[in-house]
């Protein structure tokens, strides 16, 4: 394949207009594709170390600030330049979770699938106690259970009860699918975001009008709800709180930690996600009125309150006052798995896109800029944190000298699947620019634009500043349906065609912007929004 695609670009015109004034390379093109493909790639090495070796990593842990310490050393090794870990802050109290025992031992003994719930302590030692229901949804509810909780193992949750899967749990968008979500947005949608991913099978790009995530959850407020349950649970007695997982394989369902990185709220008890099945036949055995006996034995610690940082380093331009182009992903990841196509693909994709960039050691005039970010899953607050001291606040959008510089951020956040095409996040001025630029990719599947906004991830935090920022998007695979957030977010869901083809694509766009005499063209400043910042999580 390669060598067939080489014969065809030295047929042609190394430069082929695809679409007005735009014109490809083909020859990089195909020097970008070589180097990212087969034997050259380093993809898969990269995502290796960052998911077996280092993972996972929650901000503020041990494996975060080993993953990023070797992130910066492979950066160095590939040749940029300032690679470095740049702090941020404050974050709050670090959080490792160093064990995990958990089984059923009456009725009959069975291990239980599940982790420890973020900035839960441990039990100190092995626990064991009856289980018991304990549904609790709003405050109204303690009522029901002061007195009864203490020494207990509490179900905090309704069941759900599980579906018989009768589609395939990976799925690739159709060309159906892919052209639904190219069309002009229903406008009496009020162009709803669109959701990076879904709680279910099913595409990735809703159609319709999508309802969005909701805004409550349990209790309305999530946070002031936790707290108020965490000190009630923990006032009551209760040994461990269980909650159930979420798909086919434990998936935080509530999408949020058991307690806080901020010191100043009160711990929760020992706190666990077990898979949705396991759960259930707990509840059941429990509703039959017998008796179920758990036990368990979780050990984690807290590091002391500090800031965090995100991963950066350059390709220098050749041309200083050309400003830059960024590309990047979020770093850190959720604590089930190993953080693998959450959102390790998107950082081992970043990396490798720079890695070719520098192997092929292309002349850019624009600077080209790597941003790894912690703290997505805590509410975007690396990159949010980055983009405040570099570009501008949101809250007062006084724009600094770097917000002139940059011409674009390519994000990649949404698991482990090729690219399919490119959010255009309202901005219809880029579309023959991208247009351009995805059709030496084609062949490989990656066709589509949409100005559909697609939220939740990093390229948020510049598009509220005014600052051209793209999400990519990708084949949904497995994210929503089995990994996302479970224990099997691991280095066996990763696709290394589909990473490979992402980092030739993601270089491709990255080189392009670092090379075009013209910036990518900008929406119109927003507003200033006073009080946008989310506090921790």
């Amino acid at each position: 394949m390669k060598k067939s695609f080489a014969a065809l670009a030295g047929a042609l015109c190394l430069s082929l207009p695809i679409a007005a004034q735009e014109k490809v390379d083909l020859n990089i093109v195909n020097r970008i594709k070589t180097e990212a493909f087969g034997q050259n790639s380093k993809v898969m090495d990269t995502a290796f170390y960052l998911t077996d070796v280092y993972g996972p990593r929650l901000t503020g842990s041990n494996g975060a600030k080993n993953a990023g310490d070797w992130a910066v050393k492979k950066l160095t090794e590939w040749g940029l330049i300032d690679a470095k870990e740049e702090t941020w802050g404050p974050f709050g109290r670090g959080w490792n979770s160093t064990r995990f025992v958990a089984l059923m031992k009456e009725p009959g003994f069975m291990p239980l699938i599940g982790f420890a719930r973020p900035w839960s302590p441990g039990t100190q030692g092995e626990v064991s106690g009856q289980a018991m229901m304990a549904v609790i949804n709003s405050a109204d509810d303690f009522a029901k259970f002061k007195g009864k909780l203490r020494g207990k193992i509490v179900l905090t949750a309704a069941t759900h009860p599980s579906e018989m899967i009768t589609k395939p749990l990976a799925h690739r968008l159709t060309d159906e699918e892919l052209a639904e979500a190219a069309g002009m947005p229903d406008p009496s949608c009020g162009n709803p975001p669109v959701l990076p991913f879904g709680f279910g099978p099913g595409p990735v790009i809703p159609q319709g009008c999508p309802a969005g995530r909701g805004g409550g959850g349990r209790g309305g407020n999530p946070r002031q709800f936790r707290n108020e349950l965490n000190k009630f649970l923990t006032d009551e007695g209760v040994l461990v709180a269980l909650t159930p997982g979420n798909g086919t394989d434990g998936g935080d369902v509530f999408g949020q930690s058991a307690g806080s990185q901020n010191p100043d709220e009160a711990l929760p008890p020992p706190s666990v996600v077990i898979t949705n099945e396991h759960y259930n036949r707990i509840a059941r055995l429990i509703e039959k009125g017998i008796p179920v006996t758990l036990a368990f034995d979780i050990q984690a610690s807290f590091t002391e309150p500090e800031n965090s940082f995100n991963i950066t380093a350059e390709i220098p331009g050749t041309n200083p006052d050309a400003g830059l182009v960024m590309l990047g992903g979020h770093f850190d990841s959720w604590t089930g798995g190993t953080g693998a196509t959450d959102n390790g693909a998107g950082s081992a994709v970043a990396m490798e896109a720079v890695r070719v960039l520098k192997a092929l050691n292309l002349r850019m005039t624009r600077t080209v800029r790597i941003g790894l970010w912690t703290g997505e899953e805590q509410g975007l607050m690396g990159s949010r944190a980055y983009v405040k001291e570099h570009f501008a606040d949101p809250a007062d959008m006084k724009l600094k000298p770097e917000h002139a510089k940059l011409s674009g951020y390519f994000n990649l956040d949404n698991g482990s699947g090729k690219i399919r095409g490119v959010y255009m996040q309202d901005n219809d001025a880029v579309r023959p620019i991208f247009e351009a630029w995805l059709a030496p990719f084609k062949d490989l599947g990656a066709t589509t634009l949409t100005l559909r906004n697609t939220g939740s991830t990093d390229h948020m935090s510049y598009d509220a500043v005014g600052l051209p920022g793209f999400q990519f998007i990708q084949d949904p695979l497995e994210y929503s349906t089995r990994t996302h957030h479970s224990n099997m977010d691991l280095y066996d869901h990763l696709e290394a065609g589909d990473l490979e083809q992402a980092a030739a694509i993601e270089a491709w766009f990255v080189y392009e912007t670092a090379t075009r005499a013209e910036m990518l063209p900008r929406k119109a400043l927003p507003k200033a929004r006073p009080n946008r910042e989310r506090g921790a999580n």
